[in-house]
């Protein structure tokens, strides 16, 4: 055998192959690599080699070597480390030169190895620093992108900080601007109202002037006409003297030159008959004559020029006259007038202090005879209740009576019941003796008879028992249903009864024979006997009871109502008293419960914590459990209670001095019956209207009425209000109502369906101490932000109220919406530009009811909710500004807020805010809301910094009265 070596060429990695020795003590197992298979060489003389590959060195771990002679006879041997071969115990040597050249094959293989390894480190080198590089690179980037995002960040950051900045810069400017366009609106207003009043006094002034100047200038005028009907006068009177002067003059000169014309005569004729010459006379008796002539013609021509003036003068004296007359007679028809006013008002006044002596007789009569019904009635009501205090006395003593008298049967009824007991324990032991048969029945044995017929005829017969009666009569009152339920607790059960037959018969003990459970006779299932003399004193007492109650409630209210002052008893439907402050006292869901029960116990504290009114559910039957789609309306049976208990709640409200407001439904009506066509527009019940009921644009329910004066309600039939019957039954309804049942005001639902001037009608016919109208109407949006000019909205609820007169009020719904906003620090939305609030409290407070919200809007519909987290801050604002707050049940008793509203309330009290309180607003702005009402009280919300003393125009001393920090804070004048 010869061993061949593997050529170079045959190398690689071989898989793992086990070679055995042939010797028994080389077992041993060598490991190669190949591969896929172990790959075997052969020579001539048969002889194989296999190498071997370690994990890092290729070498020759072991030789194998093959028979020549027989290829299946192989035998495996154990190589040194030299790789000489053994067999057989004769050492085989390879040749030198193939040794030598595996040798240096190997060498150079594993210098090839070394190199490759040396490569191999350095390239994982190389790849480690690389990799440590690629790291620090990654690190490096990481780092600068770590970096670049902070600065972003911060970049970010600052731009948001900056763009806050410039939009509460923004706000600030915007709040400035309109802060600047108040003030010049204010300016503006001011300088108009100082123009008006400037012009005013001074139309005023030119007025009085103009009237001074007319008085004066009739005056004058009237003195005019006086001097010149006096100089007229004079100088008629004086001309008429002048001419009648110089007529005399004349006449005088005419008689003197007559006598010289005569004694001349004379002296001639006596001359003549002389016979003297008179010549010379003569020529002097013509001269004088042609003088006389010239004189006489001088008199006869300023005699007719004095006529002239004569005839003037009469004219004019007869003018003068004339008007003299006329103004006599004007004198005298002005005397004569006044002469007739002055009688007539003479008789005037004497008839207005006949009537007024009437009058105050009258009222002294009327006044008396008040004061001694007063007086008889509350004589009659106190003998009422001194009756009323006997009738308790000796109720109370009967009833003390009746009780030992029920004390002394109820012993007899005990010893009875303990010789029963006794008599049943006794039977009991027999029927335990005759069923453990330790007694043989007999005919003859008494006790055996009670086992037979149960021992009830006999007992309950025995003369010295009263178990007859109780069982016959039954107890004296019926039993509470604790104490039945306690007694059927404890009642002792009956054996069970045997189901099977065959052990019954042949069972040798006897049976007792007991009744059954429903035929023994128990208490707790009993009713008071009709006719017992206890039971009827106890319900006579019980009556006697509610009477004299009532009797004490209504001295008490007259007793209030005669220590009020004429200005809280006067009452307006439109405001109330001014003073009102009302509950919701209901929600959606409180026709789940006996509401009416549940409310009334109530009472005292909410007049204890400032209520005034309380506004109840609808009354009425209803389609629909909440009160809202009313049907049969002379039912008040409803799912918040019955008739009774709507009675009693009010008598409840009414002696705590609260008003009751009920909650009507005028404006539709669900009809109980169809119509031939199948229309349900046929009413029933005491107001059995028909299809005339309902206006005939009424699109779903076919009315034959006239057209709606409102909006229609699509739900049910709309009521037509234009017809008589319909207005005259329910002004019935509302006096029924009101008279009967004790509702004081109404809170009218669903107003915008039908007209003012029909509730102003139905107001007027009901006479209601409080009336509040729904006028429930979207307000002004635009892009989805509210509008911060609301007049169209609330100028709609105005002109509503101004159709019923002034007689109702009207919810604020204006008010609501801008505190929605407004209270997300944009207080700015609470003035509007005239300086005033921006709700209908700030056009008419005394008929604006402010809410925050209600039945509708909150509870579990919530239709429009009033952000919770600004609940204090809205209660702070609505009661402490004028008009009518009104406050919601959920809010008051189940969200907590009761003595936060009841503290807010006092303060409203303690400043005297009324309906009609004024208000001045000091800021209004982003940061907060300062407001004066009245004189006494100032409120800021908002975390504006704040306080009565850093204003100028708040005079006196103001202390703080509620502090709630940045959410609202409260001072009183002191």
């Amino acid at each position: 055998m010869g061993a061949i070596l593997l050529p170079e060429a045959a190398f690689g990695f071989l898989p793992r192959h086990f070679v055995v020795s042939s010797r028994k003590h080389h077992n041993h197992v060598s490991n190669s690599c190949l591969k896929s298979h172990p790959i075997i060489f052969r020579n001539t003389g048969g002889r194989k080699r296999k190498l071997l590959c370690t994990d890092n060195w290729l070498h020759i771990s072991r030789s194998v070597v093959f028979s020549s002679q027989d290829n299946h006879s192989e035998t495996f041997s154990d190589a040194d480390e030299d790789g000489y071969l053994l067999e057989g115990g004769e050492a085989l040597e390879a040749d030198e030169d193939e040794l030598v050249a595996a040798r240096k094959a190997l060498t150079e293989a594993r210098a090839r190895q070394e190199a490759i390894e040396k490569e191999r480190d350095r390239l994982l080198e190389e790849l480690a620093l690389s990799e440590a590089k690629q790291k620090e690179y990654v690190a490096a980037l990481m780092h600068d992108k770590e970096l670049a995002i902070a600065e972003l960040q911060a970049v970010k950051s600052l731009f948001h900080q900056k763009l806050q900045e410039t939009v509460e810069e923004k706000f600030t400017l915007e709040s400035k601007l309109v802060l600047a366009k108040q003030d010049a609106v204010e300016l503006a207003v001011q300088v108009e109202k100082l123009a008006e009043v400037a012009i005013h006094q001074a139309t005023a002034h030119i007025l009085e002037d103009a009237q001074l100047r007319i008085s004066a200038a009739e005056t004058s005028a009237a003195q005019a006409v006086y001097q010149i009907e006096d100089q007229i006068r004079n100088t008629a009177e004086s001309t008429i003297s002048a001419v009648v002067e110089q007529s005399k003059i004349a006449i005088d000169k005419a008689l003197i030159v007559a006598e010289r014309a005569g004694d001349h005569a004379t002296i001639s004729v006596a001359a003549f008959a002389d016979a003297t010459s008179p010549a010379d006379e003569i020529a002097v008796i013509q001269s004088h004559n042609f003088e006389l002539q010239s004189a006489t013609r001088n008199l006869e021509s300023q005699l007719l020029l004095t006529r002239s003036e004569i005839d003037k003068l009469k004219l004019e004296l007869e003018q003068a006259h004339a008007k003299a007359n006329a103004s006599e007679l004007r004198a005298n028809a002005a005397e004569k007038a006044l002469l007739e006013f002055q009688e007539s008002m003479k008789e005037q006044n004497r008839q207005q202090q006949e009537e007024m002596r009437t009058l105050l007789e009258k009222l002294k009569k009327d006044a008396a005879e008040k004061r001694k019904a007063a007086s008889k009635a509350f004589k009659l009501e106190l003998e009422s209740i001194k009756a009323a205090i006997e009738a308790a006395k000796e109720t109370a003593h009967s009833k003390d009576e009746a009780y030992s008298r029920r004390c002394e049967a109820l012993h007899r009824s005990l010893r009875a019941s303990e010789a029963a007991l006794e008599m049943w324990r006794r039977r009991a032991e027999m029927a335990e003796s005759l069923l453990l048969n330790e007694k043989q029945f007999s005919e003859g044995d008494e006790d055996a008879i009670f086992v037979v017929n149960g021992g009830r005829i006999d007992l309950l017969t025995d003369d010295d028992s009263l178990k007859l009666k109780l069982l016959s009569d039954g107890p004296r009152r019926e039993l509470p249903e604790w104490m039945a339920r306690r007694i059927r607790t404890i009642r002792p059960k009956f054996p069970p009864r045997k189901v099977i037959a065959s052990e019954d018969l042949n069972s040798k003990f006897i049976s007792l024979d007991l009744p059954k459970p429903d035929e023994v006779w128990s208490i707790a299932t009993e009713k008071p006997k009709e006719g017992d003399t206890l039971i009827e004193h106890v319900i006579e007492k019980e009556i006697i009871e509610k009477k004299r109650k009532a009797l004490e409630r209504a001295l008490h209210r007259k007793t209030i109502q005669w220590q009020k002052t004429l200005e809280d008893t006067k009452l307006e439907p439109g405001t109330g008293t001014g003073h009102e402050i009302v509950l919701q006292g209901f929600n959606w869901e409180s026709w789940r419960r006996q509401w009416y029960l549940e409310l009334a116990p109530k009472a005292a504290d909410l007049s204890q914590c400032g209520i005034t009114a309380v506004w109840l559910p609808p009354p009425t039957e209803s389609v629909a459990p909440q009160g809202y789609m009313p049907s049969d309306l002379y039912n008040l049976n409803s799912a918040y209670g019955t008739e009774e208990e709507l009675k009693y709640c009010i008598d409840e409200m009414h002696t705590q001095d609260l008003l009751a407001l009920g909650d009507v439904v005028l404006n539709h009506r669900c009809a109980q019956k169809q119509s031939p066509n199948g229309v349900w527009n046929i009413f029933g019940g005491k107001l059995a209207w028909g299809p005339e009921a309902i206006v005939c644009d009424d699109p779903n329910f076919q009315g034959r009425g006239n057209p709606s004066s409102g909006d229609i309600f699509h739900a049910a039939p709309n009521i037509d209000h234009s017809q008589d019957f319909v207005r005259r039954d329910i002004k019935e309804w509302l006096n029924w109502l009101r008279n009967d049942i004790g509702f004081d005001g109404w809170r009218l639902d669903f107003v915008r369906g039908f007209s003012g001037t029909y509730v102003k009608e139905y107001i007027e016919a009901s006479n209601p101490a409080f009336a509040i109208g729904e006028y429930w109407d979207s307000l002004a949006y635009e892009g989805g932000n509210l509008c911060y000019n609301q007049d169209a909205h609330r100028q709609r609820i105005i002109n509503w109220i101004n159709a019923t007169g002034g007689t109702s009020s009207a919810f604020d719904v204006t008010t609501k919406g801008i505190l929605h906003s407004a209270l997300h620090n944009q207080y700015w939305r609470l003035i509007d530009p005239q300086g005033k609030p921006t709700g209908v409290v700030g056009w008419w407070p005394s008929r604006a009811v402010t809410f925050l919200e209600n039945h509708d809007t909150g509870s579990t519909q919530g239709h429009w909710p009033f952000p919770r987290d600004k609940l204090t801050q809205g209660y702070a604002y609505i009661l402490s500004h004028p008009g009518t707050p009104v406050i919601f049940y959920d809010h008051f008793y189940d969200f907590g807020l009761r003595d936060v509203i009841t503290e807010l309330i006092e303060a409203r009290r303690r400043a005297g805010i009324h309906c009609r309180s004024s208000v001045k607003i000091y800021h209004a702005n982003n940061e907060g809301y300062v407001a004066r009402t009245g004189e006494t009280l100032v409120m800021k919300i908002g975390h504006f910094d704040w306080n009565p003393s850093k204003e100028i125009d708040l005079e006196g001393t103001w202390q703080k009265f509620v502090d709630k920090g940045s959410d609202y804070q409260l001072w009183l004048r002191q």
